[in-house]
């Protein structure tokens, strides 16, 4: 298998469980068919038409190759018509979305180097492909996003984007390493959320009673 080849395999595959979270967090939210499939086309492809964008790749691939399209409208219907079966959807959200995740960090990232983009920028590109469409997914069902809270999810993004720039760099981004960059941001985010792992927040004080100004 070529990297062009296990790279698209990887990206449907990431469109396909970000769909399926997107339409999951939509089916728990009570809504219509429509809007089950539009959540989950958002959840789905909103990473990457950002992605496709930033590097000068127009139309984004969103648009421009039906089967990604495809992909995210039929794993959704799939969903809200399977989801009497679908056991627990929070934790079904969980699970496909830290899935999507490392998925789109590896594409993002390795499409973003392959665009020229420096390191530093390409790895910014990689996170922001993988948690733009957990963020649309969110404000479509009127969730605070995940990567506004305390839970690690942009963080682990990042770290399997830096890894994937170094692999690049040494000359190592084969399907087996980009494989162990995807399965080690799936393991952060599982392993975060299972040991409530959070990032710090400012602490709010008060004013005191009679001060002013």
């Amino acid at each position: 298998m070529t990297t062009s080849t296990a790279l698209l395999l990887a990206d449907l595959t990431g469109v396909a469980v970000f769909a399926a979270s997107g339409a999951s967090a939509a089916v728990a939210k009570r809504l219509d068919l429509f809007g089950v499939v539009f959540v989950g086309f958002v959840a789905a492809l909103g990473g990457g038409i950002f992605r496709d964008l930033v590097i000068d790749e127009v139309p984004p691939l969103a648009f421009a190759d039906w089967r990604y399209a495809a992909t995210a409208a039929l794993t959704a219907a799939a969903v809200f018509w399977l989801h009497p079966q679908l056991a627990k959807l929070r934790t079904t959200v969980l699970v496909l979305d830290a899935a999507g995740l490392g998925l789109f960090t590896v594409t993002g990232t390795l499409k973003a180097l392959d665009a020229q983009v420096p390191a530093v920028g390409a790895c910014v590109v990689g996170m922001l492909t993988a948690i733009g469409g957990g963020l649309g997914r969110d404000l479509l069902t009127a969730e605070i996003p995940v990567v506004l809270r305390r839970e690690i999810y942009a963080v682990a993004a990042l770290v399997g984007a830096v890894l994937v720039a170094l692999l690049n760099a040494l000359g190592h981004a084969n399907v087996l390493w980009l494989t162990v960059a995807a399965v080690l941001v799936f393991l952060i985010r599982l392993i975060s959320l299972r040991r409530r792992w959070s990032a710090p927040v400012a602490t709010f004080r008060p004013p005191r009673a009679g001060t002013s100004g």
